[in-house]
């Protein structure tokens, strides 16, 4: 038996979850809304590591962002207005303008110009993966589970341990003997929530920045991860996304049941 803890939304950074619904495309308001630069490309923490220390919450259908240098913002959440064309990873996509309220903020707190979308209720984007689902703006699949035992594995390596919120799983688990564990499962029910395998989740820079004060911290944990996740796949892996088969609830304390296990793609 496994237990599980849900981490923040990814995309929100903030006060850990006790409960979260999950429907299609993941856990409510997981990655629902996205920062795009003046000519619509979307910004992450990738080439805006401060965005790490910007918190959100989503509360009676408003939106607030807080950064401790620049206050906080409240505007309502618009799901339904016209969409317009930006792009994610240079793939065209549609997102909803949040405002130009919420615009000025962001264009203060990252130093550029930038706006916020959301994503359109009916935006319909299909991930790929060994079974393909639906996300919202997630980089592919709807739910990212990693273990805590894996996370041991790696910090076994590391001068310096990182803590789990370095990789911003939606799901935490607890109670596997050994790591990568998350690699072999096909189909696993969490709660009412029944989820189905996609791929490994690749790493990329974000983990190298550090989620409490938005600062890169050197080649970390990507130097070490190269030398051993480093498999078929282009770059590193560490953890599995998921689609979701079945909606329901996920919360902390939930038995993980595995309901059949694979080979790791590694």
């Amino acid at each position: 038996m496994s237990s599980l803890v849900t981490y923040p939304v990814k995309g929100c950074a903030g006060s850990t979850l006790h409960s979260a619904q999950v429907s299609a495309t993941g856990l409510e308001h997981d990655r629902a809304f996205m920062i795009v630069d003046a000519d619509g490309a979307f910004r992450s923490q990738r080439t805006d590591p401060v965005l790490a220390v910007v918190r959100c919450s989503v509360t009676d259908g408003s939106l607030t962002l807080a950064h401790a240098s620049t206050g906080s913002v409240t505007v309502p959440v618009d799901r339904d207005s016209e969409a317009r064309d930006i792009t994610m990873f240079r793939s065209p996509m549609r997102g909803i303008d949040q405002g130009d309220e919420v615009a000025v903020w962001l264009t203060e707190v990252i130093g550029e110009t930038s706006r916020l979308v959301a994503a359109p209720r009916d935006l319909g984007r299909v991930t790929d993966g060994i079974s393909p689902g639906s996300a919202q703006f997630a980089d592919s699949s709807a739910v990212h589970i990693l273990s805590t035992a894996t996370l041991a594995g790696l910090n076994s390596r590391l001068d310096v341990p990182l803590p789990m919120d370095r990789f911003r799983p939606n799901i935490v688990v607890d109670g596997w003997d050994t790591p990568h564990r998350e690699d072999e499962v096909r189909d696993v029910t969490i709660g009412s929530t029944r989820l189905a395998y996609s791929k490994l989740a690749i790493r990329c820079a974000v983990t190298t920045v550090e989620q409490t004060t938005g600062e890169r911290t050197g080649p970390e944990p990507l130097r070490t991860l190269g030398d051993y996740r480093r498999g078929r796949q282009k770059g590193v892996a560490f953890g599995s996304k998921f689609s979701v088969l079945q909606n329901g609830t996920v919360t902390v304390g939930d038995e993980l049941r595995v309901e059949t296990w694979g080979e790791s793609e590694l």
